[in-house]
């Protein structure tokens, strides 16, 4: 299958985007439609295959140490959500052609991510693996972060691309989680497998699908998650007519939809589905009405109607799933063609504010006409595809239409949907109203007419959705072989068509034209009304609460354990490896489990007598370091106790460990005591009392954890060594030290490193000498100025040329000069 390669090219034709940018100004984007309409036409030609049930599939090898393949399948559902993230991203991409200016901020980096966005919206509704899945789906969290973004100057921006991505990605993290519990329970993570065969009996399904539909309503912005997609109007129109029309926030729906044939019966998922669903879809519709911004409005008309999808989409009934694949089709087109419409507007005028705009429909009458005809499918009018989708998802939820669902839960929500279609019609038509009609009370602004090729793209989408409905059996046929696993012996398939007779859903689709004509008609008396209710708390106020609290907690504990204090940190430390490995080996040793190597074959007290003088050596210099009060014994002392560690390495035979670790002692030596020169000569704060005895404890038990368990693992092997016949396989490669061989030939590249190491901290110690000799003799000639000077003489100390540059530097800064003491200063 040709699908992997195609998602490839849409990640090569987003790297060449940027240049051809400024080769051919915003025109570019007609290049970057290509891999959109290749993949619109790649599914459009397996669309037989697929629609007589033989999904096109691809597997491409992605983690083979851990058979983890990407997995990809081209069925009926994906058929649909891939006509409209291609078929209809494409056209955008055209759109925007003529929308931007060629002399756009960033324009080259904005095409790029609108191509990588999708390309990974393609990945997301074509791939059949549940990780592949999600990180297509992060992808295009991360990529709409960057879009709705695009304007980084303006702070409202960087606030509605921060606030989509903490709530999109945040909650993906959940949904991650899911996939993990799914795939662990199902034995698989191939979504189809899992369809197929789920694991109902398990008792962690319910927990999984919690958390998969948590992300999922992130994604879709379902109530109370909703508040993002308003705010992400900021973005540029053609941004906001791809991501939420036909692409970004169909994803939570596409995961629901994908999911639900094989787990719409598992509680609880449909009071889940329903419940959010419904209310997004009242609380979306009633907050479109007040909207003045066009913009606005049809981003709460498009939460509204997402609640709508997600009703259909986990309803988990035949005729349910007919309809949404109706309706998932219907509102691309129709809020696509709205959105456009709204840039053309906004574009030419100025403004896209209904309180500023009249006469635009004498003006532009092709785009009058294409708008009107999109806001009728929105609202559910004959003869166009949302009329037909509405009718179908009035017929699923008719009561005793379906067994799945009780008639009380049918009647229900379908007074839901009802009274939701009802406000539907009514923003559509203050959209209309709004967008094009004369009001008497604003004066006409004057602005240039929009180019044919501007309008091209809205007239077409608009068509596009007239002829679905008008010919809904070129749908009927996705819709079929999508809603074929839900069928039930009792109950035939139900069919996309225009007319199905005198029915109960006609009966309610002309309710809702009547209520939908009243609410408009009575626009101002809604508007009192709205204005009277209580105001509730915003839904984003939540966000905010939450970010606050994140904030605040981080701030809190970081009060509390970056007191910079180095004895401080190191005491967390050594107390959190007490706490738990240490925990751990003394319950082990206490049961049994490990048992100390006293006694055994290979304990032996010591391989040379030399190594007990070594040890108290040691053992000397360790404690009289920390009983020594001043800074500089304190480091002979424990300079002193890393020689004896050397010696003990000697005497094992292991001179080259032994001369790597006295080099480095001296070196380090020699730095803390160019350190130490800026220190007090002594410790100014010495712990007393209980502090002194918990540090004492404390510094012990470590001490004692760590050579416990350095002793048990010398006594842990359970199998043979490695290096047993290493010394023979030296010998075949021509040395008779094995060390030596093992340091030549195996770690070469390791020794280099180590050598590097030391000859750096050699110029490091050389420019340290050089320097302080510098500031000597600059100290000197700063006092032989001032004396030279009052005789007339001249400066007796020339400067140093062999000094390093750092050095010179460094002086000629004054960074590192000793103040003058009282008899050098006069």
């Amino acid at each position: 299958m040709l699908l992997p390669f195609i998602i490839a090219i849409h990640a090569a034709v987003a790297v060449l985007v940027p240049p051809l940018i400024r080769v051919m100004g915003s025109r570019a984007f007609l290049v970057a439609s290509l891999p959109l309409a290749l993949s619109a036409v790649w599914a459009l030609v397996q669309a037989p295959a697929v629609l007589a049930g033989r999904p096109a599939t691809a597997s491409v090898a992605w983690v083979p140490a851990l058979d983890i393949t990407l997995d990809f399948r081209l069925d009926a559902l994906a058929l649909a959500m891939v006509l409209l993230v291609s078929g209809v991203g494409a056209v955008i991409f055209c759109y925007s052609a003529a929308y931007f200016h060629s002399d756009e901020r960033a324009l080259g980096r904005l095409a790029a991510v609108l191509v990588v966005f999708a390309g990974s919206m393609l990945g997301v509704v074509t791939t059949d693996n549940l990780f592949a899945l999600y990180v297509f789906w992060e992808l295009t969290s991360v990529s709409s972060f960057l879009l709705v973004g695009h304007d980084d100057r303006k702070e409202n921006a960087r606030r509605a691309a921060t606030q989509a991505l903490v709530t999109t990605a945040g909650f993906g993290l959940l949904m991650l989680i899911g996939f993990i519990i799914l795939g662990q329970i199902g034995g698989t993570y191939q979504i189809s497998a899992l369809v197929a065969d789920p694991p109902v009996d398990d008792p962690w399904l319910p927990v999984a699908l919690v958390l998969i539909l948590a992300g999922a309503f992130a994604k879709s912005a379902q109530v109370p998650l909703h508040y993002w997609l308003p705010e992400a109007m900021v973005a540029p129109t053609p941004v906001s007519g791809y991501l939420h029309a036909a692409a970004m926030v169909k994803g939570g729906v596409y995961l629901v939809a994908r999911l639900a044939p094989g787990f719409a019966d598992v509680d609880p998922w449909r009071a889940l589905v329903l419940g959010f669903g419904l209310a997004t879809m009242l609380v979306g519709g009633w907050r479109a009405l007040r909207q003045d911004d066009l913009k606005l409005l049809l981003a709460y008309g498009t939460v509204s109607q997402l609640g709508f999808l997600t009703v259909l989409a986990g309803a988990g009934t035949a005729t349910a799933a007919t309809a949404l694949i109706g309706v998932l089709l219907a509102h691309g087109l129709f809020k696509a063609t709205l959105f456009l419409t709204v840039g053309v507007i906004d574009h030419q005028t100025g403004t896209r504010l209904i309180s500023q705009l009249s006469g635009l429909g004498r003006r532009m009458p092709a785009l009058a006409v294409a708008a009107g005809a999109a806001a009728a499918s929105m609202a559910g009018l004959p003869p166009l595809l949302g009329f037909v989708g509405k009718e179908a998802a009035f017929e699923a939820f008719v009561p005793g239409h379906e067994a799945a669902l009780p008639p009380v839960a049918s009647g229900v929500v379908l007074t839901g949907l009802v009274a939701a279609s009802a406000l539907t019609f009514a923003y559509s038509a203050r959209f209309v109203w709004g967008a094009f009609a004369d009001k008497y009370t604003v004066s006409e602004r004057r602005f240039p007419r929009p180019s044919r090729a501007f309008v091209a793209a809205p007239v077409l989408l608009s068509a596009a959705g007239l002829v679905l409905g008008v010919l809904p059996v070129l749908v009927d046929p996705i819709a079929q072989a999508y809603a074929a696993p839900f069928l039930t012996g009792g109950h035939g398939g139900y069919h996309l068509a225009l007319w199905h007779g005198l029915t109960p859903p006609l009966a309610l689709s002309a309710l809702v034209v009547l209520a939908g004509a009243l609410l408009f008609w009575r626009r101002r008396w809604v508007a009192r009304v709205q204005n009277a209710m209580p105001r509730w708390p915003a839904a984003e106020l939540g966000y905010h609460l939450f970010v606050h609290t994140v904030y605040s907690t981080a701030l809190s504990v970081t009060r509390r354990t970056q007191s910079g204090s180095l004895p401080v940190y190191l005491g967390i430390i050594l107390a959190t490896l007490l706490a738990l490995p240490g925990v751990r080996l003394l319950l082990a040793v206490a049961g049994g489990d490990v048992a100390l190597p006293v006694g055994g074959p290979s304990f032996r007290w010591w391989d040379n007598p030399l190594e007990i003088v070594v040890a108290v050596i040691i053992v000397v210099t360790a404690v009289a370091t920390v009983r020594e009060h001043r800074r500089f014994p304190a480091l002979i002392l424990i300079s002193a106790t890393g020689f004896g560690i050397a010696g003990l390495f000697v005497l094992h035979g292991a001179p080259d460990l032994a001369l790597t670790l006295v080099l480095v002692e001296t070196l380090t030596t020699i730095i803390l005591v160019f350190v130490l020169r800026r220190l007090p000569a002594t410790f100014n704060v010495r712990p007393n009392g209980w502090g002194k005895r918990g540090t004492v404890a404390l510094c012990a038990a470590a001490g004692t954890f760590v050579a416990t368990s350095l002793w048990v693992m010398t006594d842990a092997r359970t199998a043979a060594p490695i290096s047993r016949g290493f010394a023979d396989l030296a010998e075949q490669a021509g040395g008779h030290n094995l060390v030596n061989v093992i340091l030549a030939d195996f770690r070469a590249l390791d020794t280099y490193g180590e050598i590097v190491v030391l000859a750096t901290s050699a110029v490091a110690v050389a420019s340290l000498v050089l320097l302080n000799r510098r500031d000597r003799a600059a100290g000197a000639g700063d006092t032989g100025d001032t004396a030279d000077e009052a005789a007339g003489g001249s400066d007796p100390v020339p400067a140093q040329a062999g000094a390093l540059a750092g050095g010179t530097t460094r002086s000629d800064s004054g960074g590192t000069s000793e103040p003058p003491r009282p008899e050098e200063g006069g």
